[in-house]
């Protein structure tokens, strides 16, 4: 499978000068397939550009699977171009709700007065399923979700094909306030996807000195990312949701920070940002620098 990041900030989008390296767009990530097909992990504000980037050639299958539907992670879906396309076919995956379907609470968004158009008038099929906590098959990967820690129904992916296996979780908290040093793996929010991952991309949003004013907003400190990404036992980790207020300098940081936390070996501990893809196949992982 070949990973492409599309958006990497949290909260809100934070274009400007002093986010370039690192970019400004939030959560999205593209996952293609070796069977063709296509999961868009979240849709933030990156997926604009990768929905221009589809016009030419559209998948064999789309699926886009949303964590939650906090606004950072649901803006970009009104200007996803494929929605506008006749009879275009897309699966829709998110956080099941005892008290709404999926569709009306898109279309709590998708709708005047927040939006021009309503989710009913656009020309695509779409087909809308509560995320998967058993596994399913799509193309040639299996998926399957899990709740976690954030304020709303939410939940992270799990993704394996050939072996290989990615996972993404953006939005976690997985001890408020607290300290995952004593912790069981096996009680951790989270663990049941993430562990043993190749790649986890995962909540990353403060540096552990700003972490004590964030308490229950949601939100990894370093200290929790690293404690989580160690006893989950993953390969590599990629630091993702940036804040919108930490520059480029800042981010850099951060990866300091934690770098000295990892059991690994630093090369394995990076932060996400736009344009870089990640293979997974059987001759390993990769970062293809974009």
């Amino acid at each position: 499978m070949r990973a492409r990041v599309w958006g990497c900030r949290g909260s809100v989008a934070a274009p400007g000068p002093d986010t370039v390296r690192y970019g400004g767009n939030t959560s999205c990530v593209e996952v293609q397939l070796a069977s063709g097909h296509t999961i868009v992990l979240d849709a933030g504000t990156g997926m604009r550009p990768l929905g221009v980037a589809m016009a030419d050639e559209m998948p064999v299958g789309l699926h886009v699977m949303l964590t939650h539907l906090h606004m950072d992670h649901l803006q970009g879906l009104g200007f996803f171009r494929p929605l506008f396309v006749p009879d275009m076919e897309i699966d829709v995956w998110g956080p099941a709700s005892p008290v709404q379907h999926l569709a009306d609470r898109i279309a709590m968004y998708l709708s005047p007065p927040l939006f021009p158009v309503h989710l009913d008038d656009l020309p695509s099929k779409l087909t809308f399923h509560d995320a998967p906590e058993e596994a399913v098959t799509i193309g040639s990967a299996t998926v399957r979700a899990a709740k976690v820690t954030h304020q709303g129904p939410t939940v992270g992916y799990r993704i394996e094909e050939a072996g290989r296996v990615l996972v993404y979780v953006p939005d976690h908290e997985p001890t408020p306030g607290g300290s995952l040093r004593d912790v069981p793996a096996e009680w951790m929010s989270g663990n049941d996807i993430a562990h043993g991952a190749d790649v986890l991309l995962h909540d990353a949003q403060y540096r552990d000195h700003e972490y004590g004013t964030h308490v229950g907003w949601g939100h990894s400190s370093i200290a929790q990312t690293m404690d989580f990404a160690n006893k989950a036992g993953v390969e590599r980790v990629m630091l993702f949701h940036h804040d919108p207020y930490h520059t480029d300098d800042d981010l850099e940081e951060l990866v300091k920070e934690a770098r000295a936390r990892w059991l690994g070996a630093e090369a394995d501990v990076d932060l996400a940002y736009e344009g870089m893809t990640i293979e997974l196949d059987d001759r390993g992982t990769r970062i293809l620098r974009g």
